[in-house]
């Protein structure tokens, strides 16, 4: 039998705990399946003293990861830590320098410098492996990286934030606002005491930046993602969409267009029988469109110390059954230095249809008046709802819900400007784009 993979863990938190609990427990699987025993030799933490529930005392400890990095006697670097600088940026950089494998779940570290790390990980021969970066326990990365062989990827989107879809499902299922959803979510440890990072979709962002470069072969571009966030989601929103056979959830998208790459993170309204308006709570999906394999749903826990875990464990479990000479594939699925230039599509192009809800003046003529700024803009009506919300502040109102055929996010953005300047809203206009899904 081959010698042990020794691995050292910087950032012993929920994930880091869990990996080295799993370690333990499933070691002697693990070295059946791999032909190897996988050891813990090293870790690296801010407190000792902590309780993690495992037993680490037969592992070295250094207190700065760094140092770690570069002077323990080991073969993989797990890097744990999070952010996309710091202690993180600088451990796996000093591990990739000093020729060891790394494998991370930060997928803020490698939106930022993911392909930089790439160029060194493949000069220096060592893997650098990152399924757990994106949708937690789901095998997006391996499948797309790996399994895809020879498919062309026209188009990527899923719901990739648990908090997200499982305040949506909330608001949905029980006719909750969204800041009690958000309240709940937190309090059941799915959302942080600051959301923001969640709830606005940079979160979402990140993953399908790692996403697009896989698709494509593009450079990573998390700068260039139009984003929108779900806190403007109101029940008026929701009930609308289930009036009109769609949910909406949290998308990410990234798709190849005549103009260049759409990377896309918003609010989307997808119809209620496709495969992914069944994805519930927590829970993410990915779908990859090919022009060989068609359309493939990958679906399951996107977060939480297990799911993340298993994902870790996986990357290291590849390296262990890898053997001296053997030849790593390139970290994005091409080799990082052939990655092509990002080259952003024009967002205001986009084309697609649209659910549009104004509240407006319930008085003669504001239809006409909505109904004319749509056809200036050549923007064809799918459907028409209109329902009267009775009289606010002494003005009458009612809600008008459009429902357009495929147009362009131009002409919409146009139209709905022009409704606004005529005088007739009574509040924020909603604009929410129909997403092709299967």
């Amino acid at each position: 039998m081959a010698e042990a993979l020794r691995v050292g863990i910087a950032g012993l938190g929920t994930v880091g705990a869990s990996v080295a609990r799993v370690l333990r427990d499933k070691g002697a699987e693990l070295t059946r399946q791999c032909g190897r025993e996988i050891v813990v030799t090293a870790v690296s933490a801010r407190d000792r003293t902590r309780d993690r529930g495992v037993d680490l005392s037969g592992a070295q400890w250094f207190d700065d990861p760094i140092e770690l990095a570069e002077k323990a006697d080991i073969d993989v670097f797990i890097e744990l830590i999070g952010g996309d600088e710091g202690a993180a940026r600088a451990c796996v950089r000093a591990a990739l320098d000093a020729g060891r494998h790394v494998v991370t779940a930060n997928k803020a570290l490698l939106a930022k410098h993911g392909v930089a790390l790439a160029e060194i990980a493949e000069k220096k021969g060592v893997l650098l492996n990152y399924e757990a970066a994106v949708a937690g326990g789901i095998p997006v990365i391996k499948t797309m990286r790996e399994a895809m062989a020879g498919n062309s990827v026209t188009r990527v989107f899923g719901i990739l934030n648990g908090t997200c879809n499982y305040i949506l499902t909330r608001m949905e299922a029980e006719g909750l606002t969204f800041e009690a959803c958000l309240a709940d979510a937190q309090r059941l440890g799915y959302a942080e005491a600051d959301p923001t990072f969640d709830i606005e979709g940079n979160d979402t962002a990140h993953k399908l930046a790692i996403l697009t470069s896989l698709a494509f072969g593009s450079k990573i571009a998390a700068d260039d993602i139009y984003l929108e966030g779900i806190s403007n989601i109101t029940q008026a929103d929701i009930r609308a969409a289930a009036e009109l056979g769609y949910r909406i959830k949290l998308l990410g998208v990234a798709q190849r267009t005549e103009s260049g790459i759409e990377q896309r993170v918003h609010p989307t309204m997808v119809p209620t029988a496709s495969v992914i308006a069944q994805v519930h709570g927590v829970t993410n999906a990915v779908a990859i469109e090919t022009d060989i394999l068609g359309e493939l749903l990958l679906s399951g826990p996107g977060a939480g110390g297990n799911a993340t875990a298993s994902a870790v464990v996986g990357d290291i479990a590849d390296i262990a059954k890898s053997r001296p000479g053997f030849q790593h594939g390139p970290v994005f699925g091409r080799p990082a230095k052939e990655l092509k230039p990002y080259k952003k599509a024009q967002m205001r192009s986009h084309a697609g249809g649209y659910f549009i809800r104004l509240t407006v003046h319930d008085r003669i003529g504001v239809f006409a008046a909505i109904a004319k700024r749509m056809a200036d803009n050549d923007i064809s009506l799918e459907s028409i709802v209109q329902h009267a919300n009775g009289t606010e502040g002494g003005t009458a109102q009612k809600t008008v819900i459009l429902v357009t055929h495929e147009t362009t996010e131009a002409a919409v953005r146009k139209a709905v400007d022009g409704v606004t300047k005529d005088g007739h809203l009574t509040d924020k206009p909603q604009v929410i784009r129909i997403e092709r899904a299967g």
